[in-house]
């Protein structure tokens, strides 16, 4: 289980050439997300969602608040957890000059996988994301979509617990995206915590346990698919969103 708890990250801006101003990308943001489930963070660019998770991940540290992974926090047990931990960024570089094959084998070596097993992890995610193909072909000549299943492989060459994934179908066409949400569903049916970032309210729609919808850095709604519809008198995520919004969508 991933706990946080009032997690607030304030920065300091350029209001112009003489003055500075504080913001908060997030403020005070608290929920769960237990073994088993699939958490949506959902939301518009520029709301918080990859401030957050990066804070979930490690990454950064909060200005202010908490946050846990089945007990165990960063401060006593930082190494353990980021072994754990799969993290996909939107912004992620990969070594074009290498191979998928030999990129996925270095990240094996990086987390101290056997050679034994590191070859049959592979043989099975490239089964999986459907990377035969282009499994031997260098990363500088894939294509967009081809490039985004290697940066998804290589954050599960580990068989990691939790996995904290921003905008996972980014580049990818609709066959390739199922292909990368059927296997997040998998995940999470072997008991994996998930947090899944993601501006297509579809998506979140069709894997989800839970959603939490955030505005401007703080949680306006959180709650299942169902019970935020019910409660917004919608009939999908979308239109629930931008009557949270009056309509209006404010990006910064």
């Amino acid at each position: 289980m991933i706990k946080v708890e009032n997690l607030t990250k304030k920065f300091v801006r350029n209001k112009s050439k003489k003055e500075k101003e504080e913001f908060y990308a997030d403020k005070d943001i608290t929920f769960e997300a237990k073994d088993g489930e699939i958490i949506g963070i959902l939301g518009p660019n520029g709301a918080g969602k990859t401030t957050l998770l990066r804070m979930i991940a490690g990454i950064l540290e909060p200005t202010e608040g908490k946050i846990s992974f089945d007990d165990m926090n960063y401060q006593n047990n930082e190494i353990e957890i980021k072994q754990k931990i799969a993290y996909l960024s939107g912004n992620t570089k990969l070594y074009d000059t290498l191979t998928t094959y030999e990129l996925l084998r270095m990240c094996c070596d990086i987390y101290g996988v056997s050679k034994e097993e590191s070859e049959k992890r592979i043989k099975e995610i490239a089964k999986v994301l459907v990377m035969e193909q282009f499994l031997y072909n260098k990363i500088a000549n894939l294509s967009t979509g081809q490039t985004q299943k290697v940066n998804i492989a290589r954050c599960l060459i580990h068989n990691p617990k939790y996995y904290i994934l921003d905008e996972a179908t980014t580049g990818l066409d609709i066959i390739s995206s199922q292909i990368i949400l059927n296997f997040i569903k998998e995940e999470r049916n072997k008991g994996k915590t998930i947090l899944y970032s993601t501006h297509y309210m579809e998506e979140a729609e069709n894997i989800c346990n839970k959603v939490i919808m955030i505005n401007k850095g703080e949680i306006i709604k959180s709650g299942t698919p169902e019970e935020i519809k019910k409660d917004t008198n919608t009939t999908n995520l979308r239109d629930a969103f931008f009557t949270m919004l009056g309509g209006v969508l404010d990006e910064e």
